[in-house]
């Protein structure tokens, strides 16, 4: 039988929110695999969907840069939240997003660039300012996104300053109608990504080993009510359309108006605008998801129920 360790308590517990004694227990069920235990917890009820690499949020920035129909999203997260409030780190993450936009996706690609102003690439800014402030700070990811035509709408949520917060979200809308009257609309839409967090645009590219995922956990719930197999089909096919109208974000129900789908909401601003509107594509950075904190105190108290 597998070691339940008190780090593999912690991270379950991390991972899932679930109790430290029902960790202990997945886990002691599971031989100690700890993506195996997550099901585990979420059949018994015990856990919510949680992501795989966590929920505990780390501290930074992210940035946010628009030019034209390219838009650019970074996160460069810190150790407190002291340094999020240095205008020093402010100004870097904000030159960062601005540099993605001639770098793209590729994160090497951007701490490689120059830096505006100094005679450093980005990667040599950075380690500058960690010696300068003294605290260890890192950039963790990119992401650019584009139209041939229309707008790319972005949206900062629980912004410190212009272009950079704690979540950001850009938005490609595809259109040929005047782009002013997109504007509006896109925003409203980077606003709905922000609150619901949507884990695709649609069920076609929603990635099929979550969905696979998803369908084995709903069928074993099912098993447990001791209905007939019928029955339990049935079940499951409609858990699974919930989790579509949950996750994918054409499916959801629109947060403006509290009543569309997103689909609905998209075509109505279409047609407002005199034409059509065809959402391409989003980017959403949640500071620090899926980075864990240490907690000392935390640690302790799992490691004495670990012990038990």
């Amino acid at each position: 039988m597998a070691q339940i360790t008190a780090a593999l308590v912690k991270d379950l517990r991390e991972k899932t929110g679930a109790g430290m004694m029902d960790c202990k227990k997945a886990l002691g069920e599971n031989e100690g695999d700890v993506e195996a235990s997550i099901d585990w917890l979420r059949t018994k009820g015990l856990a919510t969907a949680a992501k795989k690499s966590g929920r505990i949020a780390s501290e930074g920035l992210v940035g946010i840069a628009v030019d034209g129909t390219n838009g650019a999203v970074v996160e460069i997260n810190a150790e407190t939240d002291f340094v999020a409030r240095n205008e020093t780190f402010q100004e870097f993450v904000r030159s960062a997003a601005n540099i993605v936009l001639s770098t793209g996706n590729d994160i090497n690609a951007l701490k490689s660039a120059a830096f505006p102003g100094e005679n450093r690439t980005v990667e040599e800014q950075l380690t500058h300012m960690i010696a300068t402030i003294g605290e260890n700070m890192s950039i963790r990811r990119v992401q650019m996104i584009s139209v041939d035509k229309g707008v790319i709408a972005s949206y900062i949520h629980t912004a410190l300053a212009p272009g950079i917060g704690k979540i950001g979200v850009l938005v490609a809308l595809e259109t040929d109608v005047d782009p002013t009257k997109v504007k509006v609309f896109g925003k409203q839409l980077a606003m709905h990504v922000a609150a619901t967090k949507p884990q695709s645009i649609s069920r076609d590219d929603m990635d099929h080993e979550v969905i696979k995922r998803e369908r084995a956990i709903f069928a074993e719930q099912a098993r447990e009510s001791g209905k007939p197999t019928e029955i339990i089909e049935k079940m499951v096919e409609g858990r699974i359309r919930k989790f579509y109208d949950e996750a994918c974000l054409v499916d959801q129900t629109f947060v403006i108006d509290g009543a569309s789908k997103v689909s609905a909401a998209i075509e109505a601003a279409g047609k407002d605008a005199g034409g059509s509107i065809a959402l391409k594509e989003f980017a959403l950075f949640v500071l620090g998801d899926g980075i864990e904190k240490v907690e000392e105190d935390f640690a302790a108290e799992v490691a004495a129920v670990a012990g038990s």
